[in-house]
């Protein structure tokens, strides 16, 4: 659409941004790199003592990191098994927010296994998430270089377009009630540009300038370097 600033301009566009841009970059001779979409998430442990000291009640909560009341739209929902040959009831978590409780002996140290089944949208169906149990909760608060981490996702996942792929960006205890997070990073999608994506009518469009896909320009010649009027 028009805008005021048209008629000052040396070069009008008109076309959607991503055809503009694709067809910039395909006149610069430059690729355009995948989309990696990166979500967030926290897995939170709680657990508190029986009344006779033997046994461990403990909640499992699969969480958004802006807040265990906050929904995480990427996921549909979570199947929670155990692993070590542990006889315990599996279960599938349908409704957010995601918890699992159980009791079991305090000595225990064990580990679960997440099932996070992805929302219409992401890039594959699933991913699964080795979780340990250990009751012993550290106090020390472990901060993973998260930038680092985060680019080396983008990286893996655009040599080999995979979606699924995770990795811990921080650990931290909460005091009360004694709970232990760990924030989890993965890639829920990989989008890459297909550049000889048809238009809608099946056929490729040329532009008026022999580029830009398609796109509709104009040159104008600027104010700068208009004739004077003879006086």
């Amino acid at each position: 659409m028009e805008t005021p600033k048209d008629k000052k301009a040396s070069l009008v566009i008109h076309g959607f941004v991503d055809k503009v841009i694709a067809g910039v970059m395909d006149r610069l001779n430059m690729r355009i790199p995948p989309f990696v979409r990166i979500d967030l998430f926290q897995v939170i442990l709680t657990h508190t003592l029986s009344s006779d000291k033997r046994f461990v009640n403990w909640i499992l909560r699969v969480a958004s990191v802006h807040g265990q009341k906050a929904p995480l739209p990427f996921i549909k929902y979570v199947e929670v098994s155990f692993l070590d040959g542990q006889n315990y009831k599996e279960a599938v978590l349908h409704k957010q927010p995601f918890q699992l409780k159980r009791r079991t002996v305090k000595t225990k140290i064990f580990e679960v296994l997440l099932k996070l089944n992805f929302s219409d949208g992401c890039g594959c169906l699933s991913s699964q998430i080795k979780v340990p149990i250990d009751f012993k909760v550290s106090t020390d608060c472990f901060n993973y270089d998260k930038d680092a981490i985060l680019q080396k996702l983008r990286d893996t996942a655009t040599g080999d377009p995979c979606c699924g792929r995770h990795e811990v960006i921080e650990k931290k205890p909460i005091p009360d009630p004694r709970s232990e997070a760990t924030v989890y990073a993965i890639v829920t999608n990989v989008l890459q540009y297909n550049k000889t994506a048809p238009e809608s009518n099946g056929s490729v469009m040329k532009g008026r300038l022999g580029g830009l896909n398609g796109i509709e320009t104009s040159w104008k010649r600027s104010r700068s370097g208009k004739r004077k009027p003879r006086s």
